[in-house]
């Protein structure tokens, strides 16, 4: 909105066009008529009660709050009771079914310096046989010092499998493959394939190296070693998978990294 200022002259009525500062602090300025004025304080005054004083809750609305708070709390305090029992029969292996924790393998079919891969409990367990090759670099001075748990101290195995080969049987290793750095499935390398290669494995998401015992390197990321579950022989060539004989109060549970 433009204003003017009028200036008279004998001759003839002129306009003059007011300065630009004055222009916009005109512009940023409103003149409101005084009727508007009663209105605005009122409104003023409404806000400053709302932003400083509360007004007192009828009966009603405070027993409608106290439901609504019950209602939360008892919503809850049910969904907590039904995740603890979840929670624990994840941790617990008697809380799944026989069928879900024993898984029965045959392994005629496995020729020395081979591996295998069988689903148990939505985890993959590499299944290998080993050579006489393999179990000699397993036990070599100059591959344990490159080691982190050699010895297997670290709670990761059943005792049937706290040895330097980590199995029941040395001519055949059964681990969990999963790196216990964050996850990932390491592949297998098969001895040969590579100069470096010695039938151990491999993680390409983050550079781990394990053995083949599934132990893991000393500068790998990888924390802790493979892990290895509960297994039992039930002839020469079959192998059961959840259960050890040698340790039966043994539960993947009580594995330290997996």
């Amino acid at each position: 909105m433009r204003r003017y200022i009028s200036s008279e002259n004998t001759s003839s009525q002129t306009t003059r066009k007011l300065p630009q500062a004055a222009f916009l602090e005109s512009a940023k300025t409103p003149i409101l008529p005084t009727s508007f004025l009663p209105g605005i304080r009122r409104s003023r005054q409404r806000f400053r009660m709302t932003q400083s004083e509360t007004p007192p809750s009828s009966d009603g609305t405070r027993r409608r709050d106290l439901l609504a708070t019950g209602t939360v709390v008892l919503g809850c305090a049910g969904a907590c009771a039904l995740a603890v029992p979840f929670v624990e029969s994840l941790k617990n292996p008697a809380a799944t079914s026989l069928s879900d924790r024993l898984l029965d393998v045959d392994l005629s079919s496995l020729t020395p310096g081979q591996d295998m891969t069988v689903r148990w409990r939505d985890w993959p367990v590499f299944i290998q046989r080993r050579t006489p090759q393999m179990l000699a670099a397993l036990q070599a001075p100059d591959h344990l010092a490159t080691l982190r748990d050699a010895d297997s101290k670290v709670l990761q195995q059943p005792k049937d499998a706290t040895n330097w080969h980590r199995s029941v049987r040395p001519e055949y290793g059964v681990l969990i493959g999963v790196c216990t750095h964050l996850g990932c499935v390491p592949s297998f390398e098969k001895p040969g394939s590579t100069p470096e290669a010695k039938g151990g494995y491999f993680c390409p998401c983050h550079g781990s190296h394990f053995d083949a015992a599934g132990r893991v390197a000393r500068r790998a990321p990888a924390p802790c070693n493979l892990p290895v579950p509960p297994v039992t022989f039930l002839s020469d060539m079959k192998l059961r998978i959840g259960h050890s004989a040698g340790d039966p109060g043994f539960s993947m549970s009580d594995i330290q990294q997996i």
